[in-house]
């Protein structure tokens, strides 16, 4: 497939003068003989938008593809597809199969190496606009959004189609994920499609995909969490070695940020060669800015005001450290992200 080219800048990320415009537009994109991949990045927004494309072009396409450039591993995430039978497939990153039109939702192309491979027909985004493309697709670009989900409610709405239970599920979950229920990055258009979708979602299915956070093998690392807490004034540390996943350290990051007087659950661990340090605090200095001043220079480091993240190589750590060894890891992550620094 034809790889996109990035030499111009976005043109007309959201030019349209009506919803009625956009979805016209959108349409216009695709032919009834068309076979139509939509590639996601598989977070609950890109699922929940996903599906609801599907449901916008059923009838106006020959097929419709969901495809994800990654497995799933996030257990709310598996549950999600599990309990209500979402229709995804797994790219093949060696062999790419051939559609008519390819769609990006909840993601641009330079947000990762494999959604540049394709040819984008549309893009529909919420994230700030990092991208360019020498060739003009329908684009619909909304960083005030809280969530693509909330952009396809509307499109759903503007077209008068009903979202099915389960669209509705995946789409009201979408927008409570990436808003933080509400929490942060949220508009009156993220409430308004909140709203709309509440009394058609199922409840129950709902509530099994927000708690299924855990396996039982999961449990060892809170106990190893327990065990090695270190508290400065209000911030928490915790250094667990290796880790399955990234996403323990998230949920264990968040369970301690609810301790009273902890405001900073900075939880830490090792993935694939890469030491991977988890920020959840309470928002009152910008977290984000702090870890990329503490570790921007030895690797990938940022985020928001009361979520942020590192992902340092262990062979950049020979900078700081005479032997990388946990102890050492440890005090070097306390050190650096202390209080009044």
């Amino acid at each position: 497939m034809k790889k996109i080219k990035a030499d111009l800048p976005f043109k007309n990320a959201n030019r349209h003068r009506s919803k009625v415009d956009a979805l016209k537009e959108l349409y216009s994109r695709f032919h009834p003989r068309d076979h139509v991949l939509i590639t996601i990045d598989p977070d609950p927004d890109a699922i929940a938008s996903a599906l609801a494309l599907k449901r916008l072009l059923w009838h106006k396409v020959q097929s419709t593809t969901i495809g994800m450039i990654r497995p799933i591993r996030r257990l709310n995430n598996l549950t999600m597809v599990r309990v209500l039978r979402l229709p995804l497939v797994l790219l093949n990153r060696d062999k790419p199969e051939r559609y008519d039109k390819v769609v990006l939702v909840d993601g641009q192309p330079g947000h990762n190496d494999f959604f540049q491979r394709f040819h984008y027909t549309a893009v529909v985004d919420h994230h700030p606009i990092t991208n360019s493309f020498a060739e003009g697709p329908f684009l619909d670009i909304r960083p005030d959004y809280g969530s693509t989900s909330t952009i396809f409610t509307e499109y759903l709405k503007t077209a008068r189609i009903k979202p099915s239970q389960t669209i509705a599920t995946t789409l009201l979950y979408g927008i409570k994920t990436d808003t933080r229920n509400f929490e942060r990055n949220t508009i009156v258009a993220d409430i308004e499609a909140f709203r709309y979708l509440f009394p058609l979602a199922n409840h129950n299915i709902l509530k099994k995909i927000e708690i299924s956070d855990l396996s039982f093998g999961d449990l060892k690392f809170f106990h190893k969490a327990v065990e090695r807490k270190h508290i400065v004034r209000d911030r928490l540390f915790a250094h667990l070695d290796e880790v399955p996943t990234a996403d323990i350290l998230v949920v264990i990051a968040e369970f301690f940020l609810k301790v009273h007087d902890i405001s900073w659950s900075i939880i830490s661990g090792i993935l694939e060669g890469n030491l991977i340090i988890v920020v959840r605090s309470d928002g009152s200095r910008d977290a984000g800015k702090i870890i990329r001043r503490a570790f921007g220079h030895l690797g990938c480091a940022g985020g928001h005001q009361a979520m942020a993240r590192a992902e340092i190589p262990l062979a950049n750590l020979n900078q700081v450290l005479e032997k990388p060894t946990s102890a050492a890891i440890e005090v070097l992550i306390r050190k650096r992200l202390s209080p009044f620094r």
